[in-house]
């Protein structure tokens, strides 16, 4: 009896609120909250983001309050202020909701509306419009852009170094294999010591850190070896840039966001007073320290809040997103029959095929049998996105990263393997149909 009596009451909700964003469309309030700084005129004209029109209510279910209770406990265990989850099933969104706090500090709580950053989910964002772009003949992803008549052979990129950057491809950035050096550390991390050594008593901009990053040796070979760089997808960022003829954000929304059908996705400001209207706050470890300012001014400050150059990240890392829509812009590039794609289906097979030597592009793994996982993890965020070959994929992101680091994931990754089971059974609806 009690469960049904629960089953009516969330029969009952899904009913109001279905009530409550008919009247909203009905009366021409779309658009609203989702495009900070745009006239009402202008909101009115856009499609309304997916996530703007879901709710918690919508996701509280008896057959996963239990699923919902590991998720809790595991926050309380880390010390995670806020996170959201969606959940798609063979191209269908079956569950959205957020947990914990957006904002502790002003009551806020974590709703389907919020977005996070998403660190370098980023990356799959970037990887898919190069491949548009290959698709559309404008490059080619053998293209060598730093060499002589190359598309990034422009007078800024004029001192390089080691003359094998000449050599680096499109592919090559994609996979991580440019051969970059971080012994000196991430450079996209110590933008203060490029600041200062440039003299520049300002932010570096993006091709003032490239110019810096070419001016030093390689680490190795190109397509000789394989190292992680959020550089090589900053180069790519402004390569998209050079080939499009607009900023690396407008061809993304444009080509990439809007035929996906996805419209609450920017790229993220750098201090909390900046953020968008539904973005959450971001937290850190208790005994996190303080690390210099980005702007190379000498002050110290949080490395989520100007620590940190996030939005300099561009397609490496600096996106903010909510996990629903994420999900729809998955469903647009994963090859399934249900959603049509924005790729053809080879670039989503150049995409996730990799071998021993090499990694997927965009992705972080993708095993032959069809399973395909993006982590990504910031100060102040982390993230996992897991697509299955079952069909069943899901995104979970957090506004409060861990003691960890870049290890975290694996820590959502076990919490979800364990939680999944406690489900009896998922629902059948599809919520991007909403």
């Amino acid at each position: 009896m009690k469960k049904m009596r629960k089953r009516g009451l969330s029969s009952l909700i899904i009913i109001i609120v279905l009530l409550i964003s008919a009247a909203i469309l009905v009366f021409g309030f779309t658009g609203i909250g989702i495009f900070p700084g745009s006239t009402h005129e202008e909101s009115e004209e856009l499609p309304v983001a997916i996530n703007h029109l879901l709710t918690n209510q919508l996701s509280d279910l008896p057959e996963t309050e239990k699923m919902d209770a590991q998720i809790e406990r595991f926050m309380r265990q880390w010390d995670i202020k806020g996170a959201s989850l969606a959940i798609m099933k063979d191209e269908k969104l079956i569950y959205a909701k957020g947990y914990g706090w957006a904002d502790k500090e002003i009551g806020d709580s974590a709703e389907v509306k919020h977005i996070f950053r998403i660190a370098s989910l980023s990356k799959l964002i970037t990887a898919v419009a190069v491949m548009k772009l290959s698709e559309e003949g404008k490059i080619a992803l053998e293209d060598m852009p730093f060499a002589k008549g190359g598309v990034l052979d422009i007078p800024q990129f004029t001192q390089i170094r080691d003359s094998r950057v000449r050599s680096i491809t499109v592919e090559q950035l994609l996979r991580h294999q440019g051969g970059f050096s971080s012994r000196a550390g991430d450079p996209m991390f110590n933008l203060g010591v490029i600041s200062r050594r440039l003299s520049l008593g300002r932010a570096a901009e993006t091709d003032e850190i490239i110019s810096f990053c070419l001016n030093q040796r390689l680490a190795f070979t190109p397509g000789h070896g394989t190292r992680y760089s959020n550089l090589g997808y900053v180069i790519l960022s402004r390569l998209i840039e050079a080939v499009s003829g607009v900023t690396y954000e407008e061809y993304v929304k444009e080509y990439i966001f809007k035929p996906a059908g996805v419209y609450d996705i920017h790229l993220a400001n750098n201090f909390y007073d900046q953020r968008f209207p539904n973005e959450v706050k971001y937290y850190e470890p208790h005994d996190e320290e303080p690390v210099e300012s980005y702007l190379g001014d000498g002050r110290f400050l949080q490395r989520c809040y100007g620590g940190n150059n996030i939005r300099a990240l561009l397609g490496a890392g600096a996106w903010v997103a909510s996990p629903s829509e994420l999900l729809k812009l998955i469903a647009a590039i994963d090859g399934r029959g249900n959603v049509p794609d924005i790729l053809s289906e080879e670039s989503i097979r150049v995409m996730t095929t990799t071998d021993r030597s090499s990694l997927p592009i965009g992705w972080a793994k993708c095993t032959p049998s069809g399973d395909w996982s993006r982590t990504g993890t910031l100060s102040g965020t982390s993230a996992l996105l897991k697509y299955s070959r079952d069909g069943l994929s899901w995104v979970f992101i957090t506004n409060t990263s861990s003691w960890k680091g870049s290890t975290f994931p694996r820590q959502i990754d076990a919490l979800f393997r364990n939680a999944f089971k406690r489900v009896t059974f998922w629902p059948e609806r599809d919520l991007f149909d909403f």
